[in-house]
Parts: C-alpha cells; structure tokens; sequence
C-alpha cells in the first residue's frame, strides 16, 4: 500500500499503540422504527466505556421505506457520525424472499440460521451492486460517509462481496473474520451475538457468548454485535453490560473503520 492510499483512509482518533487490543462494538439493524431503542443502547454503552461504535444502518428495512427520507433520523445519524461513530451500510432490505425446491442448506441458512434476512446470501453481481450504490449514494447526498458494508446476519456471497468492492467499500465483515476489501487480507474476529427469537434461543446464546469469550481472549480484535431488541431481554443485555464493563480495563473501543485505518498503517509501517 502506498502512503496516500493509507493516509486517506485514517482514524478519526489514532491510537499510540498499534499493537493494543481493541473492541468493536457494533450496533444492527438501525431505522427509524427503532431509534429511540438505539439511542438508549448507545447512552448505555457511553457510560460503560463504549465512546464509540459502529452502526449498521439499513437503508430500507423491511421496505419500510427509505431511511434518508426520514430528516430527524438523518439529523440524528449525522449527530452521531460527528461524534465519532461510524455509519456502515447494512443489505439493502434485510430481507430475503424465499425460492422454491431450494436445498436444505440454504433453507437452514437463511430460514432456520436466520429469519429469511439473509438478504445478500445468494444475490446475483448485478442486483448486489446496484443496492449497494444506491444505499451508498442516499447516504452521502444525505452528508453521511458510509466506508463498510456489512451483509444481513453476515451473510454475504462472493457476487455480493465482489459487489461491495466495486462499489468501493472498504470492508466487509462476516461472523468469524473481518476482510479489508482493498487488500483482500482477512483479520481473525469472531464476534459474539445473541439470538434472541425464543427462550431457548437466548439461554443457549448466553451459555455460547460466555464460553466464547474465554476462547477469544488473546485475540487482538474483541468484536460484541448488539440487536436493539437485545436491550427488552434483562438476562441478555446484564451479560453485555458486565462483558463491557470487563473489558473497559484492557481494551480500547473503536469502530471498524478506524480499526482496519490502524492495521493498514502498521502495515504501511512495517509493524506487523
């Protein structure tokens, strides 16, 4: 990489060590019909540590409608890029409709893996493209800076991931790596997220985050993906609170995009 290519791509904050470990915590799903939920998760992380985390931002949940057309979600949104958050484009609708005589894996993966929101599972290069284009464009005519893209329950195929690329993206983001679209490199992260759709989904969620996190420790890179309606679920949302609060000591919050800003420049650098 050359010295422009890394100096346009820096960190809002550089950190003094490279080397340090790091959390990112990321917040899914984000709409209008969700913002005030949002807005509570995010004053709750602040005073836990968390000053900044990236937000995935659909551009039309649900087909909802558009998300940019909302001016008090936009204002909101800009407020909180300001302050050091990221924007990150998450799928398009985060839906998928389903098709007919599909194979039982792609029926576990986008039925039973998650709730037919695998929106970028198996999207052709053509379609791809042209969501990602047009959630890149609303967001920057609306003065936001989206730098990732992140597939609906990290989902995302190589059309879809060649797509993001071409729409220049800067990275992308699935359940167990972090991939610099750029330089193709992956970063080893698995994150730790909660299902929260049943009962047994969320003790069983409980019982994987706190045995994962114990696996991931020594990872340079802790990544915590919250749902808003994580926060309605007293049992789930202590766990996130205590895991934050535990990992205050010895890491440093960022969001992805500085993150992957900081490993370019090590790399530029010679650190790693």
């Amino acid at each position: 990489m050359t010295s422009v290519a890394a100096t346009q791509f820096l960190p809002a904050v550089a950190t003094a060590n490279v080397a340090s470990d790091f959390l990112v915590v990321s917040i899914h799903d984000i709409a209008p019909s969700n913002r005030e939920t949002v807005q509570k998760i995010i004053s709750e992380l602040a005073t836990n540590g968390v000053r900044v985390c990236s937000l995935l931002v659909v551009p039309d949940y649900h087909h909802q409608g558009l998300a940019v057309e909302d001016g008090q979600f936009v204002s909101w949104l800009r407020d909180l890029e300001s302050h050091g958050h990221e924007i990150v484009i998450h799928g398009y609708f985060h839906q998928r409709p389903r098709g007919q005589n599909e194979t039982l894996r792609k029926r576990l993966m986008t039925r039973s893996y998650t709730d037919d929101e695998g929106e970028f599972y198996d999207l052709e290069y053509e379609e791809a493209l042209r969501r990602i284009t047009a959630a890149r464009d609303g967001f920057r005519r609306s003065g936001l800076t989206p730098r990732g893209f992140i597939a609906p329950a990290w989902l995302l195929g190589a059309d879809g991931e060649r797509a993001a690329r071409d729409a220049e993206m800067e990275y992308t983001t699935r359940l167990r790596t972090v991939r610099d679209l750029r330089s193709g490199e992956d970063f080893s992260a698995w994150s730790l997220v909660y299902s929260v759709r049943s009962e047994w989904r969320r003790g069983v969620s409980l019982a994987w985050n706190a045995g994962l996190r114990l696996l991931v420790r020594e990872k340079p890179l802790l990544r915590l993906s919250i749902h808003p309606p994580d926060y309605y679920y007293p049992a789930v949302w202590r766990q996130i609170v205590d895991l934050i609060k535990e990992l205050d000591e010895v890491r440093t919050s960022t969001t992805y995009r500085d993150w992957i800003a900081e490993q370019r420049m090590a790399t530029n650098q010679g650190l790693r």
